[in-house]
């Protein structure tokens, strides 16, 4: 691992002097380190010119493989020390773009407040994106909707979110209470692109109500979708928003359709215990959702607010 800083440095000063100097190193000692590096590579990592050092090819690809071993060294190190103290480590967390705004960032100065020695590694993604994440080990916890339907993953729900339908202040509509689907199946309509999970809502809601939606325009963005509403664009299937998060010019009307909601939950990977730290924040969110408003039964058993993964 020392052979491994070394050379990493090194090639950054690709200087030997300057190196020896900066890692507090003899230069004798240096130079003998990359001996025994180049040896066991069995090439060399720099180019001699005029007694100065050139990474050579070689020397790029064992750079690149140089910082990654460290990184995952550095990450390796970190995780243990999580284990050893919960109250230090860090939360990978990744999460969705629609509950970035007001949801999330509550529920994580709560938990900072009763343990402000945790850091949170953050990734914003679409639902499908998450569930890569969470597969790929990058993500410890993934706050998503709706349930993924991956086997590997377990699933905890916290929390029913209603959809709606979204149409202009001045729409033919925007007086109605509630509001079938099937009234706005001759309207434009606004929507996220495939494979995101509110889009798959979107198109098995419109299935239900016995049409086949024509979409002026499709985004990544909820608040995009509200934002061309408002520009009587078109009209959406968003949830249901807070209500100083409504988007001005726009009417949130609920559907009749009593499965027009999606669930909010939190997935992991089923065979990978969590880290002290992380299982620690699962059961904080889960407990903060607990018997609240739309609270729901985790799905893999047990009240959300209840459940230990």
């Amino acid at each position: 691992m020392d052979e491994l800083e070394w050379f990493v440095v090194l090639a950054e000063t690709e200087h030997m002097t300057r190196a020896a100097e900066r890692l507090s190193l003899a230069q004798p000692t240096l130079s003998r380190a990359l001996a025994r590096l180049e040896r066991r590579v069995g090439a060399p990592l720099f180019d001699r010119v005029n007694r100065r050092l050139r990474l050579n090819p070689f020397g790029v690809i064992m750079l690149e493989h140089a910082r990654r071993g460290l990184a995952e060294l550095a990450a390796a190190e970190e995780r243990i020390a999580t284990l050893r103290d919960p109250d230090r480590g860090t939360i990978r967390l990744a999460f969705l773009h629609s509950i970035a705004a007001g949801l999330l960032p509550e529920i994580l100065r709560a938990y900072r407040a009763q343990a402000p020695g945790v850091r949170f590694e953050l990734t914003q993604a679409a639902g499908h994106e998450i569930v890569g994440h969470v597969l790929a080990g990058r993500a410890d916890i993934g706050l998503t909707a709706p349930r993924p339907e991956d086997p590997e993953l377990a699933w905890t729900g916290l929390y029913r979110q209603q959809l709606c339908l979204a149409v202009p202040d001045e729409h033919r509509l925007a007086d109605r209470e509630r509001v079938g689907l099937a009234e706005a199946g001759d309207e434009p309509f606004v929507t996220l692109r495939a494979p995101i999970g509110l889009r798959r809502l979107t198109d098995e809601l419109c299935a239900r109500a016995g049409f086949t939606p024509r979409f002026a325009f499709e985004s990544t963005e909820i608040g995009t979708l509200e934002g061309f509403v408002a520009a009587a664009l078109g009209v959406a299937i968003v949830p249901q928003p807070r209500p100083h998060r409504a988007e001005p010019g726009v009417r949130y009307l609920p559907l009749t359709d009593d499965s027009a909601h999606r669930m909010i939950g939190l997935a992991r990977l089923r065979e990978r215990p969590l880290p002290p730290v992380a299982q620690r924040f699962a059961g904080f969110v889960a407990a903060r959702f607990h018997d609240g408003p739309g609270a729901v039964a985790g799905h893999d058993g047990g009240l959300a607010g209840a459940v230990r993964w």
